[in-house]
């Protein structure tokens, strides 16, 4: 692996920024100036990197996004059987590295603008489409077809709660214990 250059490692360090400010004062009211502040950087910075606001959250999301996704293949490389790869599902979304409360503070946050910008509802779109697909794909070897979408919405909507849940924590979350919980989700939805 070779060397990160020096913008990798200032993109980091603002997507970063971004994560904690956006958790601490919120999408709508945080400035490019106080995200600059928490990365020890200047807004100046934020503009040449990203380009504006937008372009910092989408850049934010495509690196939790690709978290999920280093999450899900470590998953499934794991997972031998339909009901496995279910729980690696769930276990992506719960990761130690992405199920934190200011990932799922800011997750929720692009959830709520997606709807309003192009670029973020064109993330949110392919997001919930692999989401979809992954459920369906194993959903359909372990129940009924007339039972795969409800089983498919029980588990996506228990997801976004738990992550809705873990945004408006005051403390901490504990991935493992989320991970356990949804594994008895998935076997429930699954009898």
């Amino acid at each position: 692996m070779g060397r990160k250059r020096i913008r990798d490692i200032r993109n980091e360090e603002l997507i970063e920024a971004t994560i904690v400010a956006v958790h601490k004062r919120g999408y709508g009211v945080v400035t490019m100036a106080e995200i600059a502040a928490e990365a020890g950087a200047s807004a100046a910075s934020i503009n040449y990197y990203f380009g504006s606001k937008e372009g910092l959250m989408e850049a934010t999301m495509r690196h939790l996004l690709r978290k999920l996704r280093r999450a899900m293949v470590k998953g499934y490389g794991q997972a031998r059987t339909p009901k496995e790869r279910l729980y690696a599902v769930m276990d992506a979304n719960f990761s130690d590295d992405l199920f934190t409360v200011p990932q799922c503070s800011l997750w929720m946050q692009f959830w709520a603008s997606a709807p309003y910008s192009p670029r973020l509802s064109r993330l949110h779109r392919i997001n919930r489409s692999r989401v979809r697909s992954h459920f369906l794909a194993e959903l359909r070897r372990l129940v009924p077809e007339a039972s795969v979408e409800t089983a498919r919405q029980a588990l996506q909507c228990y997801m976004d709660g738990v992550w809705l849940q873990a945004a408006q924590t005051e403390g901490s979350v504990d991935p493992e214990a989320a991970r356990a919980a949804a594994h008895r989700v998935v076997d429930m939805a699954l009898s």
